[in-house]
């Protein structure tokens, strides 16, 4: 699948959700960037608003388990947490290609919103705490979306695991 097809049916099924969910968001349109940094001030908002997607398996003890965590931009993962909260012994990064059959997107393009049955949400409770509004990309590098941090709350309803390095 070309990088221009890959990321619009997701980005098509999260706009249809979150306009049919009411939700307060707008839809930013800029340069295709992957990088936390970089989008964030293209989009002027605070990199703490940045909803980082990562997708992380989980494995050990009976355990092996695809996980979309979402962490502020400014933060850090710590996946030795993560993996212990789920049982497992170790939590790593999902390969370009299960991420591809898990999100359909490119790494950076990846919204905070799971729409695979076997792909678990969980966002550690930092990222709401700071601001009204959370910022992220929308299944495509070039399209964010800036959102009212308890719509998404409301609608992608993530489980709230603290998995932060401190």
């Amino acid at each position: 699948m070309s990088e221009e097809i890959r990321g619009t049916a997701t980005h098509q099924q999260l706009i249809s959700l979150l306009t049919a969910q009411r939700a307060k968001y707008r839809v930013v349109e800029h340069e295709p960037v992957g990088k936390c940094e970089a989008v964030s001030e293209i989009r002027g908002t605070d990199l703490g608003q940045g909803a980082k997607a990562l997708v992380c398996k989980v494995k050990g003890n009976g355990v092996k388990k695809h996980i979309l965590a979402i962490l502020a931009a400014d933060q850090h993962a710590d996946l030795a947490q993560l993996a212990s909260h789920f049982g497992g012994l170790k939590a790593s990064l999902a390969s370009p290609v299960e991420v591809d059959n898990l999100t359909a997107c490119v790494f950076g393009a990846i919204p905070p919103f799971s729409f695979h049955p076997d792909l678990t949400l969980v966002a550690d409770p930092l990222l709401f705490e700071r601001f009204d509004e959370i910022a992220f990309n929308a299944g495509l590098l070039e399209k964010s979306v800036i959102m009212d941090t308890q719509d998404y709350l409301r609608i992608a309803r993530p489980e709230l695991v603290t998995f932060r390095k401190a």
